[in-house]
């Protein structure tokens, strides 16, 4: 049996995405089909399209690696998922290699990412790999008055911070700073609040400063009125006046600026560890040595493992991280006029496309 579905494609960087239609069969073995409820639009999304970063598959192809969905159809072995309600996966490692055997899927040479390897979420469909779905609780999810289309935000923007936390070791009385709150950054600074740190939440932008004071923000610091060792000293300050310690801070860097990664770099002090969350193609010139000096520790963070799905997914159910005031849902066929605003900086809320 063949299926019908409709897609968005980019064909050129910054040319109209165009709606097609796209005919594809049953699932193969280990496969399911997934009608898509909602998918969200990512800092990424928006540099493929406006920014020269490259996708892996040529184009034309459809964007979108933030989605959820309802499973229809499955292939032979991936029985358990019909009519499952679903989270996929940004990135998708193959889970049978060496990597993905000792558990660093991250860098697995097959992983596939919708949106980049593959046709992605902005669709009315998609074909994945059964393995690494994240099965959504129905009656957990109505309890918390979300749709299952707010949850395809999950899928990078929660998970990615919440890999960076685990990645961080975020512990009960750490001092977490976090650099860029917009998006995955705002998911950044409530993971680490309900580890039990206190947060220190930096951007230039006050509204997003203070839209997060209700939730985990213990200080916030607009980078542009204190600047370089003034920012530093103020959050030497508050971890004084809070009896955290002045050592050993975790900082995520979310803003994928290079203005951003400069700021967080600056902030570093001894025993420090550094998550590069966020990705801009500009370079920064930092003194590499402060790494060494501090003995300090920087990490990146690509995507997140499907099994932090789950424990990520019930942050949210539990009502640890809040989405509903942080995302907004779109029709899909706005989808050249939402790119175009959230590009303008004219959305605050995270563009949830759907079909």
């Amino acid at each position: 049996m063949s299926h019908t579905i409709t897609r968005w494609e980019m064909r050129a960087a910054d040319e109209p995405l165009v709606e097609t239609e796209a005919i594809i069969e049953n699932p193969a073995e280990g496969e399911a089909l997934v009608e898509i409820a909602g998918c969200g639009v990512c800092h990424t999304d928006l540099g493929f399209y406006y920014d020269g970063v490259r996708t892996r598959h040529p184009l034309p192809l459809t964007l979108g690696h933030e989605i959820s969905g309802r499973v229809i159809a499955v292939g032979a072995g991936a029985e358990q998922w019909q009519d499952a309600a679903v989270i996929i996966p940004a990135v998708m490692p193959c889970g049978e290699c060496d990597v993905c055997q000792r558990g660093m899927g991250n860098i697995c040479a097959s992983q596939l990412m919708p949106g980049n390897d593959m046709h992605g979420g902005f669709a009315s469909h998609i074909m994945v790999p059964a393995h690494g779905l994240c099965r959504v609780d129905q009656q957990r999810l109505a309890a918390t008055g979300l749709a299952l289309a707010d949850l395809s935000v999950i899928a990078d923007a929660v998970t990615t911070p919440y890999q960076s936390a685990l990645r961080l070791d975020i512990q009960a009385g750490d001092l977490a700073i976090v650099v860029g709150v917009g998006g995955v950054g705002g998911y950044a600074v409530q993971i680490a609040s309900a580890m039990g740190a206190k947060v220190v939440a930096i951007d230039v932008v006050q509204d997003k400063l203070e839209s997060l004071q209700a939730y985990g923000a213990d200080l916030i610091l607009n980078a542009g009125d204190i600047k370089g060792r003034e920012l530093k000293g103020a959050v030497k300050t508050f971890a004084r006046e809070k009896g955290l310690r002045q050592t050993e801070w975790k900082i995520f860097e979310c803003s994928g600026t290079a203005a951003g990664q400069l700021t967080a770099f600056g902030l570093l002090t001894f025993g420090a560890r550094l998550a590069v969350v966020g990705f801009t193609m500009d370079k920064v010139e930092v003194r590499l040595s402060n790494l060494m000096a501090f003995h300090a520790t920087a990490v990146g963070n690509w995507g997140c493992l499907p099994e932090y799905y789950p424990p990520a997914l019930d942050l949210v159910l539990d009502g640890k991280v809040s989405m509903k005031p942080f995302v907004r849902q779109y029709p899909l066929a706005q989808i050249n006029a939402v790119f175009a605003a959230a590009h303008a900086h004219e959305i605050t809320q995270r563009p949830v496309l759907v079909p």
